[in-house]
């Protein structure tokens, strides 16, 4: 009897040790729910963005997603077995910080099958560099998270075939282009978070404008006040330090700049010549 309720016992430690773990399971699961990156899971189009300030939850619905997807179990779309996806981020050391850790926090542990390191340890992973993680799918099979940066070079974006991209924050235009090209086959997905910093880009331009109306392309803008885990006091702070073209971009996710309209990197030595007849 005594071994029967120490097993008992073993058990609901474990369920509870696993329930502490499982973020996932947290994610807007409670009575207060971040209602714009709901609408993100929801959306059923191919190429979303999310444009959103600073702290504004934009980060978190990346992350997420992308393990809902590895892991085979999106509440809201078809989920596959054994998914390839990539996170793209700026650089290797904004991936450790920013994403890499992100995807940590929602993946249980016993949710991974291997961890490939770029470099670092695998047995302390959020410490390193993350080339690789295999992730056991609910279907039986196994799916892989892929760990890129920008500054590898569109060259370091050939070749795979992909279910999902996430950007975290904006890539540049030719990597962007490349990894259209890797979801293609798999009609698979591209999903960015990003506080636009760089004025009006290309993802301005082809996103936002999305000037050849791409029934795909879906984007939402989210803000401070957007997050109800974020308090008002700390939004006060924040804003008081800002002027009025960066509370736009790191404060409501809006594209501006401070050269004017037209043109946004506007440099006088490049763009003006002498008068000519």
């Amino acid at each position: 009897m005594n071994e029967v309720m120490q097993m008992i016992r073993a058990i609901e430690e474990e369920q509870r040790r696993r329930a502490e773990n499982d973020h996932l399971a947290h994610y807007n699961a409670g009575k207060i729910k971040h209602k714009k990156q709901l609408a993100f899971h929801k959306c059923k189009k191919r190429n979303r963005w999310v444009f959103g300030g600073n702290r504004s939850g934009k980060t978190e619905c990346g992350a997420a997603e992308a393990v809902w997807l590895a892991r085979g179990t999106h509440p809201y779309r078809k989920n596959r077995p054994n998914v390839f996806g990539w996170v793209v981020s700026l650089t290797a050391q904004v991936q450790r910080d920013v994403a890499q850790s992100k995807i940590l926090h929602y993946l249980r542990p016993d949710w991974i099958d291997d961890i490939v390191m770029a470099s670092g340890r695998k047995d302390s992973p959020a410490a390193g560099i993350i080339d690789q993680i295999r992730v056991k799918n609910v279907f039986g099979g196994i799916s892989v998270i892929g760990f890129k940066s920008c500054d590898q070079g569109r060259e370091r974006f050939q070749g795979s075939s992909l279910d999902f991209v996430w950007f975290d924050e904006e890539p540049p235009k030719d990597i962007y282009e490349e990894c259209r090209m890797r979801v293609a086959d798999r009609e698979g997905d591209i999903f960015g978070t990003m506080t636009p910093l760089k004025g009006l880009t290309f993802v301005y331009e082809q996103i936002y404008l999305n000037p050849k109306s791409d029934p795909e392309i879906w984007y939402e803008f989210m803000e401070w006040a957007d997050n109800p885990y974020l308090p008002k006091k700390e939004i006060a702070l924040l804003e008081a330090t800002m002027d009025e073209t960066t509370k736009q971009a790191r404060r409501y996710g809006r594209f501006c700049t401070r050269e004017g309209l037209v043109y946004p990197e506007f440099d006088e030595s490049v763009h003006v010549i002498d008068p000519f007849v």
